[in-house]
């Protein structure tokens, strides 16, 4: 996936920059959390910039594949990574100290549905998120490479 050189620009935003910063000095995505939930890494392509972002997301992992639930807190856009991942939707995750290339899609139906309840149980805050939002909040599936 690209050049391993390639620079990788931190987020506008302090928490995902401190989140980030951490996870390059230990190697781990372990020991961090948001609301007591565990977090996974994406690394993604902006669909505009054409450069590297990482992106921490909650974990929410079943039988080797993620689901990535693009709520922005329940915001009434999507988060700007929906994009990203739309227009590059192979990429690196990393979860602990592994990280791996997967190939996202975004589900409906009852696939999303069994998702969802999967999201919801890993972090319970995307049903309040849903409750807050007209939008119908996107859930990527991401499978191994």
């Amino acid at each position: 996936m690209g050049n391993s050189d390639e620079a990788v620009e931190l987020s506008p935003t302090d928490w995902v920059q401190d989140q980030t910063k951490k996870i390059r000095e230990t190697g781990t995505t372990e020991g961090l959390d948001i609301k007591g939930s565990p977090i996974v890494l994406l690394t993604l392509r902006g669909a505009r910039t054409g450069k590297l972002r990482h992106t921490p997301v909650m974990r929410v992992e079943h039988n080797g594949s993620y689901a990535v639930v693009a709520s922005k807190g329940g915001a009434p856009e999507h988060p700007t990574w929906y994009y990203n991942i739309k227009a590059h939707p192979e990429f690196p995750l990393q979860d602990g100290a592994t990280t791996k290339d997967y190939v996202a899609r975004e589900v409906e139906g009852a696939e999303r549905a069994e998702w969802w309840e999967r999201a919801v149980a890993a972090f319970p805050s995307y049903a309040e998120y849903q409750e807050k939002t007209d939008r119908h909040i996107p859930v990527f599936v991401l499978d191994p490479k």
